[in-house]
């Protein structure tokens, strides 16, 4: 999995010159960032999604942000970050927003366009998005750095059993075809 995240995820040197990130300095020379291993994919999933997963307010900056201080895979962590496009924005708002209404006992609004696209209603669905949202995201995130430990764990037993069997493989063959170190007589 580690030379699969290597070969997709960008080179460090593209991410930097790019400029978006400048706004972190030296804070982005710090090589855990950049690193590709278990946890640090595991936990740049996890921030991205749950980044993803909240009210869309500069979301690249909060994660990048986060990923720093948590001291997590940086490019996963941004690529994860931007599950929500403007594509999948209404979807998740409003999920979170029927979540949030449902644990807080309320009555949703319908998806009706009108209502949504009226700044002066957000008021009334700022709280419920907001508790749905961070349930969302918390949900979304512990699913996310889960998956990703299980596929890495069911990676290197796949990978250990098929070096198992191959130095099998190489031990019965040299076995077969040794010589005989007894001395005939």
């Amino acid at each position: 999995m580690r030379r699969w995240l290597k070969r997709i995820l960008p080179a460090p040197k593209r991410l930097l010159a790019s400029g978006r990130l400048g706004l972190f300095g030296a804070l982005l020379k710090d090589p855990n960032l950049w690193h590709v291993n278990r946890h640090s994919a595991a936990g740049g999933v996890a921030v991205g999604l749950f980044v993803a997963f909240m009210p869309p307010l500069g979301q690249t900056l909060i994660a990048a942000a986060v990923a720093i201080l948590l001291r997590v895979n940086l490019p996963i962590t941004l690529a994860m970050s931007f599950v929500s496009n403007p594509v999948t924005i209404p979807p998740i708002l409003y999920f979170s927003y029927s979540l949030g209404c449902w644990v807080l006992g309320l009555d949703p609004e319908h998806f009706d366009l009108e209502f949504w696209l009226d700044w002066r209603h957000w008021l009334l669905v700022i709280w419920p998005l907001t508790v749905g949202s961070a349930i969302s995201a918390t949900l979304m995130a512990g699913l996310g750095y889960l998956v990703v430990q299980t596929i890495w764990r069911w990676g290197l037993i796949r990978q250990l059993r098929i070096r198992r069997k191959r130095y099998q493989a190489a031990a019965s063959t040299s076995r077969v075809s040794r010589p005989s170190s007894r001395r005939q007589t």
